[in-house]
């Protein structure tokens, strides 16, 4: 249950009584409001130990969402990260696509899934079949309307499939957590331990500061991760979401060093009154507010290089204002993103778009 997964929540209510379809499930692994509908699955579910190595199918990812028969529906509503919006639009049915970005593992962050650190077997393959993977994913010409969720997405979407798309940030669950404004314990990272997340540096720097931190997550990162890892790091795996709430309302700050198409764990962090530690580019510009504002509370402390140096210096900084942060703007800014919010923004923009296409 991550950003998409919650976003998906919101789709649901709205369309409560809508079939799901996707390329895997694995029972259990998201919310009953998303579990307790029609779920068809595609041929990737009957793979070899699909739900570990999902991964390694890939390249058999377009095939499988072509095949999907959505004859009899007149909406579709996609939510893409991969190749959901490549499903194929029946005639005179609507496809709308909600898109976290384009294709990431064969655009922007290619080398940091199949470079120098892939193994050799990914190494030789995965040039000719990223390029067929570009290929495919440029074509949109069965999406009507895309909404990206946030600017820096909708940018590359612009540059990828040359299309426009309108911005709905996604939502952050104000609810689900406590506010607090007691002193915190430790600096905190949530994150799946993938490399372009970068919590290398949050442990580095951690490490090299003796500053205690708590790691939320798993990945393949995790064993590489354990061997950087000072006496003050500690790695907890995954954990429940009020588990992760009680690990917000206690830290320090959140550590976010990685470059998000959007990124929800800082406004998750601020909804518990908590500041955020971001690297100054993608999504956390959208969302939070730095140390130089002059109308807003701050709510981030930004830092420019993705490296420790820099990381090392944006908590020095950090420690030095601590005291400027107020927690209850942080609150206020998360409750600008509040799921309600969300879900009021994104159906306006479907009925907008189904009155917009209809009357073309």
């Amino acid at each position: 249950m991550r950003g998409g997964e919650r976003c998906l929540e919101v789709f649901c209510e709205l369309f409560p009584r809508a079939p799901l379809y996707t390329l895997l499930h694995v029972p259990g692994s998201v919310s009953p409001l998303i579990e307790d509908r029609p779920i068809i699955t595609s041929f990737v579910q009957t793979l070899p130990r699909a739900a570990e190595r999902y991964r390694y199918y890939l390249p058999l990812f377009p095939a499988a969402i072509r095949r999907f028969d959505l004859r009899g529906y007149d909406v579709i509503l996609s939510l893409s990260h991969c190749v959901a919006k490549g499903v194929r639009t029946p005639p005179g049915a609507l496809h709308l696509c909600y898109c976290f970005t384009p294709m990431r593992y064969v655009w922007d962050l290619y080398d940091d899934y199949f470079g120098a650190r892939a193994g050799r077997v990914a190494r030789l393959v995965m040039p000719p079949t990223a390029a067929a993977l570009r290929r495919w994913d440029r074509r949109t010409s069965g999406v009507h309307r895309f909404a990206a969720i946030s600017r820096h997405i909708a940018d590359r979407i612009q540059r990828v499939y040359a299309r426009s798309a309108d911005v709905l940030h996604p939502p952050v669950d104000v609810q689900r957590f406590r506010l607090t404004d007691s002193p915190g314990e430790f600096y905190l990272v949530v994150s799946a331990l993938a490399p372009y997340k970068r919590v290398d540096l949050a442990v580095a720097a951690a490490t090299r500061l003796g500053r205690r931190l708590v790691v939320v997550g798993s990945g393949p990162e995790d064993p590489a991760l354990r061997a950087l890892a000072g006496p003050t790091v500690e790695l907890l795996g995954w954990r429940s979401d009020p588990e992760v709430a009680e690990l917000y309302a206690r830290c320090r700050a959140v550590l976010f060093p990685s470059l998000e198409d959007y990124g929800i764990v800082p406004l998750e962090a601020a909804a518990a009154g908590r500041p955020t530690i971001a690297f100054a580019r993608g999504g956390a510009l959208e969302t939070m507010v730095g140390l130089d504002a002059v109308e807003e509370s701050p709510t981030a402390v930004f830092f420019a290089e993705q490296t420790v140096e820099s990381l090392v210096d944006a908590i020095r900084r950090f420690e030095a204002v601590e005291d400027r942060f107020d927690p209850k703007a942080l609150r206020a800014r998360a409750e600008r993103f509040d799921r309600p919010i969300f879900r009021q923004r994104l159906g306006d923009w479907i009925a907008r778009c189904r009155s917009e296409i209809a009357a073309c």
